[in-house]
Parts: C-alpha cells; sequence; structure tokens
C-alpha cells in the first residue's frame, strides 16, 4: 500500500525538524505574507500530496474573511488602554478547538463563563475588561517531539484537529490532511457566526445575569458568592434606571468580544492574509490576535518572521528560559513604532519563576521605555502527570502563579494586565483541586470521571470562577481598595 511507505517518509522528515534552510535576518529583510517561507519552521507539518496543498491553500485565500480589519483595530485600541493600565484583558476557551466536541452549547457555555468571569473582574477590579477566547481558530498545538511510539510503531504525532487525527493511531489517520484546513475554517465561520450573535443579539444584557449563571454552578456554595455579587449588580441597575438611564442600550445589551489562537500552522495563516483596501497593510483574517509560542517565537524562524509583518496585535509567550535581551529584541522587531498594546507578553513561568526570573525582565523593558501588555498565562508551567497516568494540572499552583504575577508587579511598579486560561464551559474534570466541587485523583469527583481534553487539561466553569474572584481580589488590592464583602452563603 502506498500510504506505508508514504508516512515512513514522512516520520523521517518530521523528525528533522522540517527545514527549509538556515535562519537569516528578519528586521531588515523585505516582508510579504510568503516571506516566512524562506527561513526554518518549526511544528509545521510535511504534507504528502504538495498539489493538493497547494490547491487548499489557494482555496483559502478566496475564502470570505473570519474577521475584519475594523474589528482588529478596534482591540488594537482597547488594548493600548490596557497597556496603559486602564483596563484589563482576559483569554479563555479550549486548549484545543476539536471537530467532534464543537457544538452550539459548546459555544455558549464557554462564552457565558468568560462572561462571568468578566462581570467578577470588572466589579471587583473597577476596570473595562477586554474578553478575548481562544476560540474560533486554537485548533492546531506545538508539540515536544514530532513523532510518537505505541507498542513499537512509530507516527507522526497528533498535531491537531485541521492537521491529521488523533484516532486511531494508524498511519493513515496520522498523515497529514489540507483538506482538514477547510473543514477547520467552516467551523470557524461557524463559531464565529454564534459569538457574534450573542454578543450583540441581546444574550450578554446585564439584566439576565442569572440566566448566565449554569445549573451545577447555581448547587454549589461558589455558585452563592457569585449570585451575592450579581446581586450587587442588579441593585446598581435598577438604580440607574430610577435615574433614567437606558438599560437596554448597546453599552448593556452587547458586549465586544474578540477572537485569539496560536499562529501555528502558518500555510493556514499565510491563505487568510488578507491586504486591507483602506490602509494598505496586511491583516491576518483567522483571528484578532494571534499570539506565537514558546516554541516558535525565536527571532530569525518562519513563524517569527510570518507574525513581524502582520498588523494584528500579536501575543508572545514567555518562559523562564527567556532574557531580559530576548524579551527586548521580541519587542524591538514586532514593534518598532513602540504602540502600546501592540505586543502582548504572555508570561508562563510558575509561581517561583515568576518570582525569580520575570522581575529583570520587568525592569529591562521598565527602563527601556517600550510598551508591552504583561498577561499571566498561569496553567503551561504547572502541569504534570498524575499517579493514575492522566495529565493534570494543579488548580492551587495555578492561583500561586497567578498571585505570583500581581505581587511582582506591584513590587516592580508595573501593570498586571490579564490572565490567559485554558477553560471550558463545561463541568469537566481535568484540573486537580478547586476550592468548592473539588477535583480529585479518584472517587466521584476523580480525573477519569469526565477527562474529555483533546490535548492538556482546562479548567472546568466552578474553577474558571474561582479564579476571577481571586483575580478580582488582586485588582483591588493592587488599587489599594478593600478586600470584597462576598462571603460564602
Amino acid at each position: 500500500m502506498r500510504l506505508s511507505s508514504t508516512i515512513f517518509a514522512l516520520t523521517a522528515a518530521a523528525a528533522s525538524a522540517m527545514v527549509l534552510q538556515q535562519p537569516g535576518k528578519t528586521k531588515t529583510a523585505p516582508w510579504t505574507p510568503a516571506s516566512w517561507r524562506t527561513k526554518e519552521s518549526k511544528q509545521i507539518p510535511v504534507y504528502p500530496d504538495q498539489e493538493a496543498l497547494n490547491d487548499t491553500e489557494e482555496r483559502l485565500s478566496k475564502c470570505a474573511p473570519l474577521v475584519f480589519a475594523g474589528e482588529v483595530r478596534n482591540l488594537q485600541d482597547q488594548l493600548s488602554k490596557a497597556c496603559m493600565g486602564n483596563s484589563f484583558v482576559l483569554f479563555g476557551g479550549d486548549c484545543a478547538e476539536s471537530f467532534s466536541e464543537f457544538s452550539v452549547d459548546h459555544v455558549r457555555d464557554t462564552f457565558r463563563v468568560i462572561l462571568q468571569m468578566a462581570l467578577v473582574l470588572t466589579y471587583g477590579g473597577s476596570q473595562p475588561v477586554i474578553k478575548i477566547g481562544r476560540m474560533a481558530g486554537q485548533f492546531a498545538k506545538p508539540r515536544s517531539s514530532p513523532t510518537e511510539t505505541i507498542d513499537g510503531v512509530t507516527l507522526p504525532s497528533y498535531q491537531g484537529d485541521n492537521i491529521n487525527r488523533e484516532h486511531p493511531f494508524t498511519a493513515e489517520a496520522r498523515q497529514a490532511d489540507p483538506e482538514r484546513m477547510v473543514k477547520a475554517y467552516d467551523q470557524c465561520a461557524q463559531t464565529l457566526n454564534i459569538l457574534r450573535a450573542f454578543s450583540a443579539g441581546g444574550y450578554a444584557n446585564l439584566n439576565r445575569l442569572h440566566q448566565w449563571t449554569l445549573e451545577f454552578v447555581e448547587q454549589t456554595p461558589a455558585g452563592s458568592r457569585y449570585r451575592k455579587l450579581a446581586n450587587k449588580v442588579e441593585e446598581t441597575l435598577r438604580f440607574m434606571s430610577a435615574v433614567g438611564i437606558k438599560l437596554d442600550g448597546p453599552e448593556l445589551s452587547s458586549v465586544d468580544f474578540y477572537t485569539a489562537h496560536e499562529c501555528l500552522l502558518l500555510p493556514y495563516e499565510e491563505a487568510m492574509t488578507r491586504k486591507d483596501s483602506t490602509s494598505g497593510k496586511f491583516y491576518d483574517t483567522s483571528a484578532h490576535l494571534l499570539w506565537v509560542g514558546e516554541r516558535t517565537r525565536q527571532p530569525g524562524f518562519a513563524h517569527f518572521e510570518f507574525v513581524r509583518g502582520l498588523e494584528n496585535p500579536l501575543g508572545v509567550k514567555i518562559s523562564d528560559k527567556a532574557s531580559p535581551e530576548d524579551v527586548l529584541e521580541i519587542l524591538d522587531t514586532f514593534n518598532p513604532k513602540n504602540i502600546p498594546g501592540r505586543v502582548t507578553l504572555i508570561t508562563r513561568m510558575t509561581a517561583e519563576g515568576i518570582r525569580t526570573s520575570l522581575p529583570p525582565i520587568l525592569k529591562a523593558v521598565k527602563e527601556s521605555g517600550k510598551h508591552a501588555l504583561w498577561v499571566c498565562d498561569p496553567v503551561h508551567g504547572n502541569g504534570f502527570q498524575a499517579e493514575n497516568g492522566f495529565k493534570t494540572r494543579s488548580f492551587d499552583a495555578i492561583r500561586a502563579e497567578i498571585e505570583a504575577f500581581f505581587d511582582v508587579h506591584r513590587e516592580m511598579g508595573t501593570h498586571p494586565g490579564g490572565i490567559h486560561l485554558e477553560m471550558t464551559g463545561k463541568d469537566v474534570t481535568e484540573c486537580l483541586g478547586g476550592d468548592n466541587n473539588e477535583v480529585t485523583l479518584d472517587g466521584e469527583r476523580g480525573l477519569a470521571t469526565k477527562y474529555e481534553t483533546h490535548c492538556d487539561p482546562r479548567l472546568n466553569a466552578m474553577q474558571s470562577l474561582e479564579l476571577a474572584f481571586c483575580v478580582a481580589e488582586k485588582m483591588r488590592e493592587i488599587q489599594g481598595f478593600p478586600e470584597l464583602e462576598l462571603k460564602l452563603l
């Protein structure tokens, strides 16, 4: 069978890191949406049928944009305010979207929990909250190894539903299929249609706060804590109505909601890049914001080259391996005009790493006068394999990293601008811990009970809300406000 010999070649190619050529200079060379192809690439799959790949890229390049340049500029304006300390950013959504898990209810539930979290942060922190979903494009995932071996059989790793299939573990399933990019585009279009309907169609009206609360949250003490906060907001709304403020206006019946994902599958991202007719500049219309990860942010490589020429606001994941010099080079390249909000630096360091490695980076950036929006990703540095074999994360470790993030920024005199969470609106049991309805190793709320992720473990809705209260308290602390008086019922 021809597929078997092909997959053997693909596995060998994947193991060699899919090098195109050695990296070159990125700051002075002319940029085009395709200039990344002259650089060394990482995490990009090998497609056995180049003709089919070319055809797919051509079809995608003629598809309608998923987002529009005006929306991207609106986000840029809001992020500039967050960068200057006048608002806060909340990123939330699945580790990796999947074809099988997609449904209106799944999108709605995640959107709803993000709104609930934003309400807690807005009321508690007294700042506007910019809501960004890891949605409508978060399919591809970087892998620590290009291949996977099971029972002596080695095949390419599963890289996300827009690239290949995780199951069954066969050569055919693990072969990179360009047609899956088209299927991903179609799902993204549907997801954005749902999000736009919910965000602008009255679903987000503050008068409907109690309707947002999921049933399983309402039945827990933390749900009662949330309802108490919601009651306080409703009292405020009644006062506003009494003094003549219209509650059915767009400010209170709709929300701005943006999308973001990791810029990983460059053939797809290039195909979705368009030249704006009003400004003549290039926008990747697959999402409002794109980020590059710890494995793909290296200067001179393909992903770094691609994103540097986009007008979209950009995110960069920063681990404790990054030096102050690394971060300054990133800011120099991605934001040469030093525009506030252009670059979001997303730290993923563990609590200890935040306290030891982040201060010198903050000091260097502050002294350089460069603008950066600082966001905490407290989940990626806190993964481990549990005794029963499940990949998981500790809720306590996640909360500790958030607390460290705020503490360090307060000490350094910089603005902690946001959080970035892998979470879902479902009551999954993937991350250990939580103050209420705790997820345990085994038993009734054990990891195996509702472990449904297609990639990494996610916070469930309850855990996400608990973290929102934690962040709100830290926001109040850094601004010198008294603690929230919201005791459990």
